[in-house]
């Protein structure tokens, strides 16, 4: 049966299970409270950042690099690395092999080491290195970018506002020796005769009792990519992005979506996927809270118990992932809130004063990708998902009674066809560039045809924060070697 439109009456659920006492990170808001909270009055300074970012970043700029550039090729499109000005000789230097890799693959004059200054948003840190926001000339700024550091270093939005025109991909690691760890990674996997991944995509969503969020992502996101129908239709195998690519398929949903089975999946022995999917509730935790740095962003398996239950044994962290566990070659992509970090202030307050509520007492990147990535048995080339909540709006916009499943699909077609990461995530910058664009209009008084009643306006701010939050954790110009995949029997 087709779910109806939602009601005015309709309560918005934020996704994310607090991980002390077991309910919702923030309780459900009933739409006409939401929405009276986003109308804007007069000058209002909670206004004022959204503007300045309106202001300082144009949203009509065409994306794409010169002519005759493959933006899907970096040794057409270029590639460089970025460095914090206060980064470590020794950070630096464990990266060397993996920049005296790119070397030997792209033209020299296309692989840059640039320099990041503190507190510079991204149209001064284009300009100073000589090229305005929206022109990619890979000779100066090349369009795969890899950022190093937390975002403390290079903030969250400077990574937002870069992924709109390039490529974007960051790494941040507590030792010099993780760098190195990944460094060596790619190397090994781009190099090697061969690679230790199977032609398969793993989907693990787990979906609780009571839950709006989860019943969302798994029956409209997760079932209809692995199925290829929605939940209420039978499936059409060949449909899928798995059948099209010639891809194995292996699923947990619902009851199969253990800890066990994903850790199991993780550590696999026999068969290695070369993608993970997941779908599911991340964990948040208080800002004084001392589990934050570590188990934020952690994955909540079907094993939990419910609404007032939390325990280790609910989830899945960086600290399950063993030094045995078999990564090398991997991409993930993991749907869930804080799964990739999380900003020093919450960007959707939905409050009286408009004021976001501290997070963190600095932004950092989560625990468990950065496992992921500098695992000391060969790491996972990129871990793909979200900084802050992420919101049922990525997969239904709220104003539409089908859900889309669009953009994911797109980006996980690109990445098991080989396409490099950091390029495959273009979907979801486009959603985020037009949701500025309507948002630029509504606060233009020189528009007054564009204005957005309450509900559209609640709604443009969500996705357009939303679409945004999405990031590459890892080199952006990483790319399956899908025609060297194990085929399974």
């Amino acid at each position: 049966m087709e779910r109806p439109m939602p009601s005015s009456e309709d309560p918005l659920f934020l996704n994310g299970i607090d991980g002390v006492t077991g309910q919702y990170l923030v309780p459900p808001v009933k739409f006409p409270a939401a929405a009276k909270l986003a109308a804007p009055r007069g000058q209002a300074t909670y206004l004022e950042r959204w503007r300045n970012w309106l202001r300082d970043n144009p949203v009509r700029l065409p994306f794409d690099t010169m002519f005759g550039v493959d933006k899907t090729n970096p040794t057409q499109a270029g590639w460089a690395v970025v460095f914090h000005a206060q980064a470590s000789e020794a950070v630096r230097k464990s990266l060397e092999p993996l920049i005296a890799h790119r070397r030997t693959l792209i033209d020299p004059d296309l692989v840059h080491v640039l320099t990041y200054l503190a507190g510079e948003p991204a149209h001064k840190f284009l300009a100073r290195h000589g090229t305005p926001m929206g022109d990619v000339e890979p000779t100066q700024v090349p369009y795969y970018l890899l950022l190093v550091g937390g975002p403390d270093e290079i903030p969250f939005d400077v990574q937002h506002t870069l992924a709109l025109f390039h490529a974007v991909g960051r790494l941040s690691f507590d030792t010099p020796e993780e760098y190195a760890r990944y460094a060596d990674s790619v190397v090994a996997y781009e190099k090697g005769a061969s690679v230790p991944n199977h032609r398969q995509v793993s989907w693990w969503s787990p979906k609780h009792l009571g839950d709006r969020s989860t019943e969302l992502s798994t029956d409209q996101l997760v079932i209809p990519l692995t199925r290829g129908a929605p939940a209420d239709q039978p499936p059409q195998l060949n449909k899928t992005i798995a059948a099209k690519l010639g891809y194995a398929s292996r699923e947990a949903i619902e009851d199969d979506a253990t800890k066990e089975w994903l850790l199991t999946t993780l550590h696999g022995r026999e068969v290695r996927p070369a993608v993970l999917f997941t779908a599911s509730h991340g964990l948040g935790f208080p800002a004084n809270d001392a589990r934050q740095r570590s188990e934020q962003g952690a994955l909540l398996s079907q094993d939990w118990t419910g609404f007032g239950a939390m325990a280790p044994a609910h989830y899945v962290a960086a600290s399950d992932i063993q030094d045995d566990a078999r990564l090398h070659g991997l991409v993930a992509f993991f749907f869930a809130c804080f799964g990739m970090g999380t900003p020093t202030h919450d960007e959707f307050p939905l409050n009286p004063a408009r004021r976001g509520d501290a997070l963190a007492p600095s932004a950092f990147v989560a625990a468990l990708p950065r496992r992921l990535l500098s695992h000391p048995g060969g790491g996972a080339l990129a871990v793909i998902g979200h900084v802050e909540r992420a919101w049922g709006f990525s997969i239904k916009p709220l104003e539409m009674a089908q859900a889309s499943t669009h953009a994911f699909k797109n980006t996980l077609a690109k990445i098991m066809a080989g396409e490099p990461v950091g390029h495959a995530l273009r979907d979801f910058r486009d959603r985020f560039s037009a949701a500025n664009n309507l948002l630029l209009n509504h606060l233009d008084p020189n528009m007054p045809n564009d204005k957005l009643t309450p509900r559209e306006l609640l709604h443009r701010w969500i996705e357009r924060n939303d679409a945004r939050n999405y990031v590459v954790l890892g080199d952006p110009a990483v790319r399956i070697r899908h025609t060297d995949l194990q085929t399974l029997p």
